[in-house]
């Protein structure tokens, strides 16, 4: 059983924002702006890591805008607030599952990104709750759901992916983390608080020219899978020297898919 909070390394964050800033959809920000005020913005992002999905949104919205960035984790707020997105941004050390709606007051929107697999299902509730009850559009990026594709194919690929899985819907304290299953259960948990959600495919393409990406997203993938099923370390090991290989030659492309959602409030 797993009781220590997930944390994201900071230099993965900075490794794949590139790649992150490539996959989220322009289409739902071209949406989001039709239902944003255009007399400024109040912007809280939620679990904001080192600020990348501050950074990515900021110069796509129109006017003046504030931030909050919200995180648990003081290492990656003080990234965050050294590569501020707008000149106008604070920084709060929290834990977002455990928000007030006081702490929200007067947003016109909230932003996430790359969080909801790390929740609970009661996490989760608890989180829309609280996102619904700001009554702004609501825009959360590159939420895993459980696919990825390599090119070439191996036949260890699905028990990798299998066994990956299953680790991020591993037990966390007294309940399992919802992992891949948890951009699905928050398009439900919107909508039946009454909010109208659009999603949109994120995936990330790694080619030659994200070798060093792809070779770090692979031992991460790879090592998550044997920590889980460590009866396949062997022949797990095995597999991984050979992608590096093929991802160092450039003869292999791997596609992890994500999912972003837009979720309006009536009358947005």
């Amino acid at each position: 059983m797993t009781t220590e909070p997930v944390r994201a390394a900071p230099d993965w964050l900075a490794l794949r924002e590139p790649a992150d800033a490539a996959a989220r959809s322009t289409g739902l920000v071209d949406l989001l702006r039709t239902h944003l005020p255009t007399d400024g913005l109040f912007v809280h992002d939620l679990g904001c890591g080192t600020g990348s999905m501050a950074r990515w949104l900021a110069p796509r919205l129109a006017g003046p805008q504030r931030w909050v960035l919200h995180d648990r984790d003081a290492e990656l707020l003080a990234h965050a607030a050294a590569h501020p997105p707008v000149p106008q941004v604070e920084t709060r050390h929290d834990d977002i599952t455990r928000l007030a709606a006081d702490d929200l007051l007067g947003a016109s929107l909230l932003t996430a990104s790359a969080l909801l697999d790390m929740f609970t299902g009661e996490e989760l509730d608890r989180f829309v709750a609280l996102c619904a009850g700001a009554r702004c559009p609501v825009l959360i990026t590159l939420s895993v759901v459980g696919t990825v594709e390599i090119d070439p194919p191996d036949p260890l690929d699905r028990r990798l992916t299998e066994s990956f899985n299953a680790h991020q819907r591993r037990v966390l304290g007294d309940a399992p983390l919802l992992g891949p299953d948890a951009a699905g259960t928050a398009v439900d948990a919107f909508r039946r608080r009454g909010l109208e959600v659009h999603t949109r495919p994120s995936p990330w393409h790694f080619g030659p020219e994200q070798a060093d990406l792809a070779v770090a997203w692979l031992d991460g993938w790879v090592g998550a899978a044997i920590e889980q099923s460590p009866e396949i370390g062997e022949e797990a090991a095995a597999y991984a020297a050979r992608r590096r290989t093929e991802l160092a030659r450039g003869t292999a492309a791997v596609t992890v898919h994500h999912v972003d959602l837009l979720a309006l409030p009536p009358g947005a």
